[in-house]
């Protein structure tokens, strides 16, 4: 059935987010409480008058408490670097690599010491708790990945089909290659791209199998625009290309977002050539039960 790229366009949602979506405050609760005895202990230097001496008093005596600074700066990794005019420092907040004097120094340079010695904030426990959450926005990339399959996810069991059917979730090349002895190798090195992880082994966000043909499906919604969603609509007109030749074996694309607005040629090219292309708004009209009759 020939469909209008125009008005499927039109239907395309601006946001999946859920209540969890923009802030996942579980998950700051938990990586706050892992560490509160050391920023409690880090609490008792607000005020100081004398917080050089008392930073080193408290360095000596609980070590571990300098395994948390790093996160008092937004950073979550153990190693520091500082490019410096006299030398680089590695700091190393897991193990000390330096003298104490030069822990105080970051301390010091970083402003750290400033927050705390000028009572800038009333204890480092709730500090740290809104720097988790601030930090907490970079998984909203992800968080919007996991949405979209989970609402595909709930539209193929709405669906009744796969009830009945083998279906599988994040299913890798070497999964079906396993189970079925089908080679999406070359597939595999298309779909990555110019992913910055090429060695790791893609994973096919789900995998329907019926008594006929081998289902593929990949999903992504975009809510914002970029240059990827480009690279992505001529990925999958090119691996379209590679699956009609393959037998058995269908590829499905599940997109959507307002996002394709600035990518919307290059996803046109890919509408008029995928058999299988499809939004939320056709799974809403019952798409999956088409699909897998």
């Amino acid at each position: 059935m020939s469909r209008d790229f125009e008005e499927w366009l039109l239907g395309f949602e601006d946001s999946i987010a859920s209540w969890k979506y923009y802030t996942d405050f579980d998950k700051a609760y938990r990586n706050v409480g892992k560490i509160k005895n050391e920023l409690n202990l880090l609490t008792g230097l607000i005020g100081s008058k004398n917080i050089e001496e008392e930073f080193r008093k408290l360095v000596m005596e609980y070590p571990k408490v300098l395994s948390v600074i790093p996160i008092l700066i937004a950073k979550r990794e153990n190693i520091i670097i500082i490019k410096d005019a006299v030398k680089d420092y590695y700091y190393n907040f897991k193990q000390m690599n330096y003298s104490i004097d030069e822990y105080v120094m970051f301390m010091r340079k970083t402003g750290i010491f400033d927050l705390l010695e000028n009572h800038l904030i009333s204890n480092v426990f709730d500090y740290v708790t809104g720097v988790e959450v601030g930090m907490d926005t970079n998984g909203r990339k992800g968080r919007t990945g996991d949405a979209m399959e989970d609402l595909v996810e709930s539209y193929l069991l709405k669906s009744g089909f796969v009830r009945d059917f083998n279906y599988f979730k994040e299913y890798t090349k070497t999964d079906i290659m396993s189970k079925w002895g089908v080679d999406l190798s070359h597939i595999e090195q298309k779909l990555k791209g110019n992913s910055q992880n090429k060695n790791a082994e893609k994973r096919f966000d789900f995998v329907v199998k019926t008594d006929e043909m081998l289902y593929v499906i990949e999903t992504n919604f975009y809510a914002v625009q970029g240059s990827k969603l480009n690279e992505t609509a001529r990925s999958y007109k090119m691996i379209e290309t590679e699956f009609k030749n393959m037998k058995d074996v269908t590829f499905v694309w599940i997109t959507d977002g307002k996002g394709w607005k600035s990518a919307r040629h290059n996803l046109e090219e890919t509408f008029n050539e995928m058999d299988n292309i499809y939004n939320i708004n056709d799974m809403k009209n019952g798409i999956m039960t088409e699909i897998f009759k």
